[in-house]
């Protein structure tokens, strides 16, 4: 399994527009081959954090999303609206269990 974690921020103002553009590409995104999930988190300490959690079956299948229109379109609508550089995490990972 990949992982990626993306943290990154916006304006208080910007953050609810960023937010929308993250809910409206989700489906897409979770029907690209692969994914296992894609989950967007807003800060609940700091108004402007926004963080995603990717949950790939291989790093191939992040690739393919790396090169998608979806994520030419989140750059193009929520990189303006950053401040600062976005910072992404990637881990290989082994599911060990899946407890319900």
């Amino acid at each position: 399994m990949f992982i990626a974690i993306v943290d990154f921020a916006t304006t208080a103002a910007d953050r609810a527009a960023a937010l929308h553009h993250l809910d409206a590409e989700r489906d897409v995104i979770r029907a690209m081959p692969g994914n296992v999930a894609f989950r967007v988190y807003a800060s609940r300490e700091d108004e402007c954090r926004v963080t995603i959690v990717h949950e790939w079956e291989d790093e191939a299948s992040f690739d393919g999303y790396l090169k998608s229109d979806s994520f030419a379109n989140f750059g193009a609508a929520v990189r303006p609206m950053m401040v600062g550089a976005p910072v992404s995490r990637r881990f290989h990972a082994e599911l060990l269990a899946n407890v319900a």
